[in-house]
């Protein structure tokens, strides 16, 4: 168990970040909810999933109640100082993000000049973090830190991207999140990462009342966005404390989603940088999935991946690994061709 100033302390503070987040989300959602209407609705076309204009943006509300309730928690807590000058490269980034996400939601933004400030939202985060930080010591340090900045530009957009329908993004962060909190509980992720993940299960919270289907409001690119980059930072942490197979699991449903449909458009020459309707998810709804039963689905999977994920912390080994990560892309892929095929499992 983790040793802030004691477990009923670390309990209470925890648990502190979570309602405080969740309050904070949803208060600033109902505040900004008359402008949201007037300056960021999102109309229907061909490639939405709504049939109703419907405010996007309330992402704003979720990465402000994020990053404040977590620099909460760590005021209030002993030690989390030590990490303060990281985690003000990752609340830079993702307010960079989410400016990027804001103009993009509202007026609309270039893939390049988007790219180019994705990639330096990244690049802040890296830069930060310690040079001892490794996920792969057998890789040169140069190298790591390339793929790490190449790993984290994709893993901001197939969050983008995997936020396409009601619920969905609550349906993958919530389970991640929430499993992120108990691995930091019993001392396996970095005291501020924990609070910052306890930060976001709240957020999600409160954003998810808005959000279910059929949704009164849209996470937008200004939540998406630096959401992404919130959940790439804590998996590095859980990867670079020798559990890579529980932060290869957590994420596993979006990352399986997003690549192959993005390598299935690659090999038909379709313009990847383009919005479309062809993500197994979406797919589903097209071949007759209600909203509200693909990401019940989702959401029962994530549960699943999450355990799985507990499980190679809580015995770690390589023989427990590789069978995780194996059932793991089992019940993915199992799901991915439900979507599909347009069946019931």
């Amino acid at each position: 168990m983790i040793d802030i100033t004691g477990v009923e302390r670390a309990i209470l503070v925890l648990a502190s970040v979570i309602v405080v987040a969740a309050l904070l989300s949803a208060g600033l959602i109902l505040l900004l909810a008359p402008w949201l209407k007037a300056y960021a609705l999102a109309r229907p076309n061909a490639r939405s999933s709504h049939r109703e204009p419907t405010p996007q943006g309330g992402g704003a509300a979720v990465i402000v109640a994020t990053l404040a309730a977590a620099w909460l928690g760590a005021a209030l807590t002993a030690g989390a100082i030590d990490a303060a000058g990281q985690f003000a490269a990752v609340t830079a980034g993702a307010v960079l993000l989410a400016c990027v996400g804001a103009v993009d939601d509202m007026r609309g933004l270039p893939v390049v000049p988007r790219l180019v400030l994705q990639c330096a939202a990244v690049a802040i985060v890296i830069a930060a973090l310690p040079a001892d930080l490794r996920v792969v010591p057998l890789l040169p340090w140069w190298l790591e830190r390339a793929c790490l900045l190449l790993g984290g530009l994709w893993f901001i957009n197939l969050t983008n991207f995997m936020d396409g329908i009601d619920w969905m993004t609550v349906a993958e962060a919530v389970p991640m999140t929430g499993a992120l909190v108990v691995i930091g509980v019993y001392g396996e992720l970095p005291l501020l990462p924990l609070l910052a993940a306890a930060a976001l299960l709240g957020a999600m919270l409160g954003f998810a009342p808005f959000n279910r289907p059929v949704a009164k409001l849209f996470l937008g690119d200004v939540g998406s966005l630096p959401t992404g980059l919130v959940l790439a930072w804590l998996l590095l942490h859980l990867a670079a404390r020798g559990h890579l197979a529980a932060a290869l699991l957590l994420p596993l449903y979006y990352v399986a989603d997003a690549t192959l449909t993005l390598a299935r458009r690659l090999s038909a020459g379709a313009a990847v940088w383009q919005a479309h309707r062809t993500h197994f998810y979406q797919r589903a709804t097209d071949g007759g999935f209600a909203v509200s039963e693909v990401v019940t689905r989702v959401f029962l999977l994530n549960l699943a991946l999450a355990a799985l994920a507990l499980l190679t912390v809580l015995r770690p080994g390589p023989v427990v690994g590789a069978v995780a990560l194996a059932l793991g892309a089992a019940v993915v892929a199992a799901l991915l061709v439900s979507f599909a095929r347009g069946t019931r499992i």
